[in-house]
C-alpha cells in the first residue's frame, strides 16, 4: 500500500528525480519560463514555490537550504535578489502552468510553467550572455 507516499515517480529512481527537479528549478529560476511535460510541471511547482518562500525569508540559513536543494549559486542569487523582492507582498501562487498541446514524437501532454509577473527579457538572456562571452574569448585568441 502507498500510504503517505505522495508525488509522481515519473519512471525514474529517487536520485534521478531529485537531480532532475534541481535542474528544472534552476532553469525555471534563471529563465523564468520553461516548457516541459504536464506531470513534470505539476511536480516542480511546489518545489519552486517553497524556494521562493525561502528567498522571501532572505536569511543565511534559507540561502543555504536553497543552495542545498538546487546546487546552482547563480540561480540562488537571482532567486534571493530579484525574484524574492518581486513577490514580497504576494502570499503564494508565484507560478502558473499553461497547457501547451501535445509533443510531436510521443504525444505527451506539454505545458509551459512560468512565474506570474515574470521578466519577459529573462528568457534566453543567460544564453545570449554566454554566447557573447564565448565569441569575445574566441576573438581575443
Amino acid at each position: 500500500m502507498r500510504h503517505g507516499n505522495s508525488g509522481r515517480k515519473l519512471n525514474r529512481t529517487a536520485s534521478h528525480r531529485k537531480a532532475m527537479f534541481a535542474n528544472m528549478a534552476a532553469s525555471l529560476i534563471t529563465h523564468e519560463q520553461i516548457v516541459t511535460t504536464l506531470p513534470k510541471a505539476k511536480e516542480i511547482r511546489p518545489i519552486v514555490e517553497k524556494l521562493v518562500t525561502l528567498g522571501k525569508r532572505g536569511d543565511l540559513h534559507a540561502r543555504r537550504q536553497a543552495i542545498s536543494q538546487i546546487q546552482d549559486q547563480d540561480a540562488v542569487r537571482k532567486l534571493f535578489d530579484a525574484i524574492a523582492s518581486r513577490y514580497a507582498t504576494r502570499n503564494g501562487g508565484y507560478l502558473r502552468i499553461m497547457k501547451a498541446g501535445y509533443r510531436q514524437g510521443d504525444n505527451a501532454p506539454m505545458a509551459v510553467i512560468e512565474f506570474v509577473e515574470r521578466d519577459v527579457d529573462a528568457k534566453g538572456a543567460a544564453d545570449k550572455a554566454r554566447v557573447a562571452a564565448e565569441a569575445e574569448t574566441a576573438e581575443a585568441a
